[in-house]
C-alpha cells in the first residue's frame, strides 16, 4: 500500500521526521511530497526542500521524495495513491486538517483517505515557522531540526 505525506517542509523538522519514520513503518511505500505553494514566501525553494528531505530520509528505503503543485487529490490520483498522512500536534491542528481531509475525500470522490498520526510529545511544540523565527535571531534550533537542516537554515539567514 502506498501513501503520501504532503507538506511545505520549510524547513523539515524533527516533528516531520517523526511522522515520516512512523509512516514508513506502516506503508510499503511513502512519498513525501513538497507542495509548491505560490501564495507563500518560502525560505527554501521547492528544489532545495526536496534535496534536504532526500538527505534526511536516505536511511528509509521505502521513502521517496517528490513535489507537486495544485490539488493533492489530483496528485494522488496521478500516482495511484489512496492514503494521505497528516501529523497532528494539537487539537487546533485537527480542526484544520479534518476540513482538508473531508475536502480531499469529496474532491477525489472517496478515493483518497486521510490518516492522522499524533506527533511524538517531544516534538509537539515544533513548527517550521518557529524554527525560522528562532534562526532569524541567531537562536539555537538544534532541538527542532537535524544538524544538516540547521546548517542550511543558518546559511539562508547569512550566518
Amino acid at each position: 500500500m502506498k501513501a503520501v505525506y504532503p507538506g511545505s517542509f520549510d524547513p523539515v523538522t524533527y516533528g516531520h521526521l517523526d511522522i515520516i519514520e512512523r509512516s514508513a513503518a506502516i506503508f510499503d511505500e511513502l512519498t513525501v511530497s513538497v507542495l509548491n505553494n505560490k501564495s507563500k514566501t518560502a525560505l527554501f525553494s521547492v528544489e532545495e526542500r526536496v534535496k534536504i528531505l532526500e538527505e534526511v530520509t536516505k536511511h528509509l528505503p521505502n521513502v521517496k521524495i517528490d513535489s507537486f503543485s495544485g490539488l493533492l487529490c489530483d496528485y494522488a490520483r496521478e500516482n495511484d495513491i489512496h492514503v494521505s498522512v497528516r501529523g497532528l500536534r494539537a487539537v487546533t491542528d485537527f480542526e484544520y486538517e479534518l476540513t482538508i481531509a473531508q475536502t480531499n475525500s469529496k474532491l477525489s470522490k472517496g478515493t483518497l483517505d486521510t490518516i492522522f498520526l499524533t506527533t511524538n510529545l517531544e516534538y509537539s511544540y515544533v513548527s517550521s515557522s518557529m524554527v525560522k523565527e528562532i534562526a532569524s535571531f541567531k537562536g539555537d534550533i538544534s532541538l527542532a531540526v537535524p544538524a544538516f537542516v540547521a546548517k542550511k537554515v543558518y546559511e539562508k539567514f547569512g550566518y
